[in-house]
């Protein structure tokens, strides 16, 4: 058998990381080397070249797998297991290739002295604000474990009120992608028959069969432009609505939305907003910061700008109920109840319970939103192909009035 290249990933005696290439005929073969050598292997892999090299292909980290990671740390941690050694685990058993790397990383920035936060830190679009922020709080107070479980929890959560609302609205895209498609395939392909038929009449053609085939004419000479056109559009509204005055727009349109959607919109943006504050809160972040970051991550503007307005507040030695008494989207029960959790010295407590209300609340808006879009949709569609037929079918009218 010939001899292979193999790259590795080890830790010598002394506890410091090891990485390299080795020749060997088998991956058994040069773990056993490796061992003689008195590193412990902690991966190893033959390396791919020429036509042998793999297409990498870009990878998410889905947020069950975060979720489970930090689980699975905060387990090692509270075990006694020291932070290096619950890394080198972890990097072992994770399957996701993009996750694994940031794990390493990780690993090798605490390795250089760096705190786990701090580390973190490092990767924002792995983990969040609200991720550093509490661990962070939970190293400060030598909690960690802790932190991480409450870490955990919150990912869980924000994770199960996403699903939802991707629930929600898988039905109407697939039902408004098939009235796309059926639409395209009517005009593309049905009306130029129809076409052919109404030039043998001759005469004059209702305004709503001209412009039906008019499109028609669009669809098969410049389908292209259309398809452009769409993806075109697409990426505009994606870059207006990320831009700084395309999100304040849009956070503000979406609130205001027809058929209960800006009701749903506004009872996500308070279930966030409230379990992320409470986390933080209980976690032991500081209470400015707490404020801040969950301002950031509520995922809508209009709650960033009352949160700003709640900093003031406490920087002038007011209040954090008074803001949200002001701050329209904040109905009047979580006001009250802040009110309370503050006199009370209760606040994470009050902030949870209102959490699970209005987590109670999305799930019931949910389902009452997908019964009010299915009808809408269901009339959409057959709008769509009856626009069509009584385009094509008017003219025969037309001309069977002028026979009779």
């Amino acid at each position: 058998m010939s001899a292979a290249t193999y790259s590795f990933k080890a830790v010598d005696l002394t506890g410091l990381p090891q990485k390299g290439e080795i020749l060997g005929e088998s991956l058994a073969a040069v773990t056993d080397e490796l061992k003689s050598r008195g590193l412990t292997v902690t991966d190893v892999a033959e390396k791919k070249s020429g036509l042998k090299m793999e297409l990498a292909l870009p990878s998410r980290i889905k947020a069950a797998e975060l979720t489970v990671m930090t689980r699975q740390l905060s387990t090692m941690v509270s075990s006694g297991m020291t932070l290096l050694r619950a890394f080198h685990v972890l990097e072992e058993q994770i399957e996701n290739k993009k996750l694994k790397e940031i794990v390493e990383q990780v690993r090798e920035d605490i390795e250089s002295g760096l705190l786990l936060s701090d580390a973190l830190a490092r990767h924002p679009k792995c983990f969040g604000q609200l991720y550093v922020a509490m661990v962070r709080a939970g190293e400060a107070g030598g909690v960690l474990e802790e932190a991480l479980d409450r870490t955990a929890d919150q990912l869980e959560k924000d994770d199960s009120l996403r699903r939802q609302v991707k629930s929600a609205m898988t039905y109407p895209a697939v039902v408004l992608s098939f009235a796309m498609i059926v639409l395209f395939a009517l005009i593309a392909f049905i009306v130029p028959v129809f076409a052919g038929v109404f030039k043998d009449f001759g005469g004059e053609l209702p305004m709503i069969t001209k412009v039906t085939m008019a499109a028609s004419d669009v669809a098969k000479g410049y389908w292209y432009l259309i398809i452009g056109g769409v993806f075109g559009g697409i990426f505009g509204f994606r870059k207006w609505r990320t831009s700084v005055a395309g999100r304040k727009q849009w956070d503000t349109l979406r609130l205001k939305l027809p058929f209960k959607i800006g009701e749903t919109v506004q009872k996500i943006s308070l279930a966030r907003w409230s379990r992320t504050f409470s986390a933080l809160y209980a976690a032991g972040v500081p209470i400015m910061q707490a404020i801040e970051v969950t301002g950031q991550t509520s995922g809508n503007w209009v709650v960033e700008k009352a949160m700003k307005d709640v900093i003031e507040s406490v920087q002038s030695g007011g209040t954090i109920a008074a803001p949200l008494r002001e701050a329209a989207i904040f109905p009047p029960m979580i006001a009250q109840m802040v009110a309370v959790g503050e006199e009370t010295g209760g606040l994470d407590h009050m902030l949870s319970k209102v959490a699970d209300f209005y987590e109670d609340e999305v799930a019931a808006a949910v389902k009452a939103l997908t019964s009010i879009l299915e009808p809408i949709m269901i009339v959409f569609v057959g709008s769509v192909v009856g626009f069509v037929v009584v385009a094509m079918y008017m003219p025969m009218f037309k001309l069977y009035d002028q026979i009779q």
